[in-house]
């Protein structure tokens, strides 16, 4: 996809909504547009769903806040602006898949007895990785875990679910986020 279609207008107030339009047949692409922003994403290779379950690839069908989230220090010379909490991510930290587990969707350290996904990833997605507000309380054993904004891959290859979008794009979005923004899947 072509990048050069990114559009972040100069507006600096906070964005409180970003809907993610879908622009292709299946619903893997699309768009994340509001508050001044137009740029390319990529979503859940299952496409947008109202009943989610853990492993579908689905991205779930509602309005999400962004609570905050991790920046990798080895790839960043400084911490990225953000609007969100942002921590450092550290080579242990993980995120709990196990739907048994009472850790069950939340942050945990590696190894793990339980399934888990390692934060700290070779391929670079998880530089910049936020945390949206799906499942968290109460969490619903099997509904699905972690849908994360992350950095998309180069060719905006689906996802297992969360919305992914540039490296620029994320740096130029991270500042305007809050803690009251949301993330609109299919609405």
């Amino acid at each position: 996809m072509d990048n050069r279609h990114a559009i972040v207008t100069a507006k600096r107030g906070a964005i409180t909504r970003l809907r993610v339009a879908t622009t292709c047949a299946g619903g893997r692409r699309g768009r994340l547009v509001g508050g001044g922003v137009d740029v390319p994403c990529a979503i859940g290779r299952s496409g947008v769903v109202a009943v989610k379950r853990e492993g579908d690839g689905a991205s779930p069908r509602g309005a999400f806040a962004v609570l905050g989230g991790w920046y990798r220090p080895d790839r960043f010379s400084v911490r990225p602006a953000s609007g969100v909490p942002l921590r450092t991510l550290r080579r242990d930290d993980g995120w709990c898949d196990a739907s048994a587990d009472r850790n069950y969707n939340r942050p945990v350290r590696l190894p793990y007895p339980a399934g888990a996904e390692a934060m700290w990833r070779d391929d670079g997605l998880y530089d910049v990785v936020l945390a949206l507000d799906w499942n968290m309380g109460p969490r619903a054993r099997g509904r699905g875990s972690a849908i994360f904004f992350h950095l998309a891959r180069a060719d905006f290859a689906p996802t297992a679910g969360c919305v992914a979008v540039s490296r620029a794009a994320m740096l130029r979005i991270l500042p305007r986020l809050s803690r009251r923004t949301l993330v609109v899947f299919g609405r």
